[in-house]
């Protein structure tokens, strides 16, 4: 796995872009007006959610549910180390709605981040991640 990183002015903004081309935009934003781009830290809570969005939504497939909506809201919290500001906490919600097994959506998610979300698995064993799933409007 490889991506190329280009500055694209004479701040912070940043293109980058995977092997196929696909790009992102990373600015610091704290420093930047009006930017349309995410900032670092805000990619790594995105793509936790995306890697284990993709999990879970295989998985439920897998089990025959029919999933008609799927979101999520990731908020982290970050200590200071040094000059450094990392994720201490990750707190995962997901919401799910259609006709979906509660107790397999929970073990859907359950299998994703003790198993296959690599996302997740980096970030061990320095950030604790929480999660709580929602079916319909209910905590699984």
């Amino acid at each position: 796995m490889k991506i190329s990183l280009k500055r694209l002015n004479s701040d912070y903004l940043f293109e980058c872009t995977n092997s196929i081309g696909n790009a992102i935009l990373l600015d610091n934003i704290s420093e930047s007006e009006g930017t349309k781009a995410v900032s670092p830290m805000e990619s790594l809570l995105m793509a936790l959610a995306g890697c284990s969005g993709i999990d879970m939504v295989s998985i439920m497939k897998k089990q025959r549910q029919i999933v008609t909506g799927f979101s999520a809201e990731v908020e982290g919290e970050r200590i200071e180390v040094d000059e450094a500001k990392p994720f201490k906490n990750i707190k995962v919600k997901f919401y799910l709605e259609g006709e979906i097994d509660p107790v397999k959506a929970r073990k859907a998610a359950d299998l994703s981040f003790q198993k296959y979300c690599s996302v997740s698995k980096t970030m061990e064993p320095n950030v604790t991640v929480e999660y709580a799933v929602y079916v319909n409007g209910e905590k699984a």
